[in-house]
């Protein structure tokens, strides 16, 4: 959500950052409503005055004897009440709608967020490690021949875009996730919590996936929706709190299923893991000062790259474009593993400044001192990492001549052993 003072007076430079993204804000609308809205208001609180200056006077005018300007003066509240009454369900209503405005207004890039219109526009920033030469498997047959994956049981079970790990594949996707924990928690700062999977839509709202994304989406009977990532609820364990400055940067991470509908992304990547209904991420949430969130965002996203890199894999991280960017944030990296079976780069991880997005709509502030006035904080999120296709990378990049998968160096404590052999 964007600070309604900014769009009231800089509504073509709004509209402009809007455009970026290739997203029409509501501009106009928004000014209409928030006109008769603050008119509505400001008639309100002018009511108000006037029953408060008056209601006073009565008593003065009984004590001075002036009993017939005293019922005058009450016959005028009553008057007033009743104007106001009328007045207070236009105003909320108005509010009401003024909100539901705002909730269609996209996050405006930042000025080092380059133009473009999708992922060819986008910007290779840097790489790390070497690509992979020669003659690789798909991750999909090399689960299948190591009895690994049953997909035949999960659609069986589930339907499609579900995946059952059996055996030795259990056990990496076990041991892939305390590691990401670990990693996290012990070796870059965070604070680790162990969220429900399971949200209100107030708190999808605070992120901003409602009310846009609610088809992307799995929602309940009960105004109970699963997380799509750890992101919702996390960043909602602050909502509608004051933060002391101190308390920042407040650096939280979050292991947790994530389920998506991916009704947008219909017939891609069918094949084994890369696309799920059902998936598993460790999340990094940070909240920050305003005037730190752009360094805390070049932290974040090498928080994430560490992963990578203490795994051995290739990778390069991407800076979005703006029309890429998606509604939410002012500047986002991807980080993109390498997959030798595909043969392409996978995305494990969008490291994101929200700026105050999220922490306007969700009512996250923070004081500088006690006493001043509050601020909102600035709010960033990242995977650290996402592991369906980090285990993609894994399984084809460590498979050896022989068929068994070398189990990475990083992972080998977690996991038992130091490969998986070949049947």
């Amino acid at each position: 959500m964007l600070d309604r003072k900014l769009i009231r007076e800089n509504a073509e430079m709004v509209r402009a950052g809007a455009l970026r993204k290739g997203v029409d804000a509501p501009v106009d609308e928004f000014l209409k409503v928030d006109e008769e809205w603050r008119a509505s208001v400001a008639e309100l609180e002018s009511y108000k005055s006037e029953l408060n200056s008056i209601s006073k006077s009565i008593g003065q005018l009984i004590g001075q004897g002036k009993k017939e300007e005293a019922e005058a003066a009450k016959q005028k509240t009553s008057d007033i009440k009743e104007a106001i009454k009328e007045l207070e369900p236009k105003e909320r209503e108005l509010e009401a709608k003024l909100q539901d405005i705002e909730l269609k207004f996209p996050n405006l890039p930042h000025d080092s967020v380059p133009d473009g219109k999708d992922a060819d526009d986008n910007v290779t920033i840097r790489e790390w490690g070497t690509r992979p030469e020669g003659e690789f498997l798909p991750h999909y047959e090399i689960a299948e021949q190591l009895g690994l994956i049953d997909f035949e049981r999960a659609v069986k079970v589930s339907g499609s875009g579900f995946a059952v790990y059996t055996g030795a594949g259990a056990k990496l996707q076990r041991a892939i996730i305390n590691f990401l924990a670990d990693f996290q928690s012990e070796k870059r700062g965070y604070t680790e919590v162990w969220p429900p999977a399971l949200v209100l839509s107030s708190s999808l709202v605070g992120t901003g996936n409602l009310p846009k994304f609610a088809d992307d989406l799995y929602g309940t009977v009960d105004d109970l929706w699963l997380i799509p990532t750890a992101e919702v609820p996390v960043t909602n364990l602050y909502r509608d709190e004051i933060l002391d400055a101190e308390q920042l940067p407040l650096k939280v991470c979050a292991y947790t299923p994530c389920f998506r509908r991916e009704a947008g992304a219909a017939g891609r990547d069918t094949r084994g893991i890369l696309r799920m209904h059902q998936f598993d991420k460790v999340e990094l949430v940070k909240y920050v000062l305003p005037e730190n969130s752009y360094d805390e965002l070049e932290a974040l996203t090498n928080d994430a790259e560490q992963v990578l890199q203490a795994l051995g894999l290739h990778y390069r991280v991407i800076l979005l474009c703006a029309g890429d960017m998606g509604d939410k944030g002012c500047k986002c990296y991807d980080i993109e593993v390498w997959s030798p079976g595909e043969q392409r780069y996978l995305e494990v991880s969008s490291c994101t400044n929200f700026e105050a997005y999220q922490s306007r709509r969700a009512n996250i502030r923070f004081r500088r001192e006690k006493g001043a006035k509050p601020e909102f904080v600035h709010i960033l999120n990242g995977s650290g990492t996402a592991v369906p296709r980090l285990l993609v990378a894994i399984l084809e990049t460590y498979r050896q001549p022989d068929g068994s998968i070398m189990i990475p160096e990083a992972l080998r404590p977690y996991f038992g052993a130091d490969s998986i052999p070949a049947n």
